[in-house]
């Protein structure tokens, strides 16, 4: 009922600029939290960028630091993670995560996105 849906990822090479965005829709009553997570090929999961309640705090991994961004848009339930200076590393599936309260007075779930592909050519 709650989805998330990504797009913008592609083929750069290293060097060059991607933006992804992340749009939920379905029954929500708000977002508690949003942040981006990647999977390179061989290794697990982990997180690139979050953004908590409020937009008071983003925190990064040290590996993105200073070239990527993230944000979002309340009002339109989108989050953005700009990607520049991108490495041939940063090469993964990106996916959108949500916590998501869908009605008031009930439990927060996390959600997530089927990922959208970013390859870094070297």
């Amino acid at each position: 009922q709650v989805q998330l849906v990504e797009s913008g990822g592609g083929l750069v090479q290293a060097g060059g600029s991607l933006r992804l965005s992340c749009a939920a829709s379905g029954r929500i009553f708000s977002i508690d939290r949003m942040g981006w997570y990647r999977q390179a090929p061989g290794k697990q999961r982990e997180l690139v960028a979050v953004i908590h309640s409020g937009g008071n705090s983003t925190n990064y991994a040290d590996s993105v630091k200073g070239r990527f961004t993230m944000s979002r848009d309340s009002a339109k339930n989108t989050a953005s993670l700009q990607m520049n200076r991108l490495k041939s590393e940063d090469t993964g599936v990106y996916c959108c995560n949500a916590l998501v309260t869908r009605s008031r007075g009930t439990p927060a779930y996390s959600y997530w996105g089927q990922g959208t592909q970013v390859t870094v050519s070297s």
